[in-house]
């Protein structure tokens, strides 16, 4: 049975299909269309990165604002709550750069020693930030369990107007960035949005335990900061669904079922495609990788089976929604 298969490379980094040993490379008109392509696609994956740097920067400046805050209300109020969310957010700056600078990296075009790009770097930047989430709430905990047991003055009644002020921009912050990941396919964005949720938590938190502390008056002093000690519980268990979801990027996890048919519907879709074999796919930072298996009619020329090949690539590629950054196509006669 003769055998067509796509997808090797040759001299220069130059195309090259197989029929049998026949090698036959592109033409200059088809080689010029799929650079162009594939420099579409890594103009896109460029974009959307530097558009997610700025937004982690806009993130920073924020959080270097709202700890300085924090930080004088906790101070003059007595409010050890106030505090430890100042240093939280002193924090959040730190693992904020570490996801600017991994979406710096995932920008890069490939190169001769990173042939499929530099887009780990934004799900190894979401690790980071996970892994400090974990630390930030055990190092508030440890903390509200210290204050717990040493006796201090009540806070003071207008540090609740500084924590409704930081509650209201923490979550409308963390909303823009988790639909700014979602549109941009970024794990390291969701991550950063959860991490500015996580704020907005502990701010809630400190909320309540100083209304209570102030209702309560004597002997309710600790009220603010058993809230931060129960806050840090739902952190910490957020911070694992996102370390879980970066992990998995990291190692390649499956693309969801969905996506997956409907890169399958868009491959079917070209014509020449009979069938479908293997369909694999993985999340490179901001951009999707795969290799298809595609059954054509296996009286085709080499030429013919190449076109339909290269008609797959190019539908792929040019399908915006799925983010598709390079395909590799494998022609299988029928």
């Amino acid at each position: 049975m003769r055998s067509l298969l796509a997808g090797r490379t040759g001299w220069g980094g130059v195309p090259w299909i197989f029929y049998g040993r026949l090698e036959c490379p592109h033409s200059a008109a088809q080689l010029e269309g799929m650079i162009l392509n594939q420099h579409d696609a890594q103009v896109a994956v460029t974009r959307r990165a530097n558009e997610s740097a700025k937004l982690v920067l806009r993130g920073i400046g924020l959080n270097a604002g709202l700890a300085a805050v924090k930080l004088a209300g906790g101070i003059f109020g007595h409010t050890y709550a106030l505090i430890s969310d100042a240093a939280e957010s002193m924090l959040d700056i730190l693992s904020s750069l570490l996801v600017w600078a991994g979406f710096r990296v995932a920008a890069r075009p490939p190169d001769a020693d990173h042939p499929y790009g530099h887009g780990k770097a934004e799900p190894l930047a979401g690790l980071a930030v996970a892994l400090t989430i974990f630390a930030m709430a055990g190092w508030v905990a440890s903390h509200a369990v210290h204050e717990i047991q040493t006796p201090h003055q009540g806070p003071a009644w207008w540090t609740l107007l500084v924590l409704a002020g930081v509650i209201v921009v923490k979550t409308w912050f963390s909303r823009r960035m988790a639909l700014a990941g979602e549109h941009v396919g970024s794990t390291a964005l969701g991550i950063e949005a959860m991490h500015h949720w996580s704020d907005a938590m502990t701010s809630a938190a400190a909320f309540v335990g100083i209304s209570i502390a102030l209702w309560g008056g004597k002997g309710w002093e600790t009220a603010d900061d058993w809230a931060a000690l129960f806050a840090c519980v739902i952190i910490a268990f957020n911070g694992f669904g996102m370390f879980t979801k970066a992990l998995g990027d990291v190692m390649d996890t499956a693309a969801p079922q969905n996506f997956e048919n409907e890169v399958r519907a868009i491959a079917l879709a070209v014509p020449g495609v009979h069938a479908l074999d293997k369909v694999r796919m993985r999340k490179s930072g901001l951009s999707h990788l795969v290799d298809i298996q595609v059954r054509v009619e296996g009286t085709l020329t080499v030429r013919e089976g190449h076109d339909i090949a290269h008609a797959v690539k190019d539908a792929l590629i040019a399908s915006v929604p799925h983010s598709i950054s390079d395909v590799t196509v494998h022609i299988e006669p029928t």
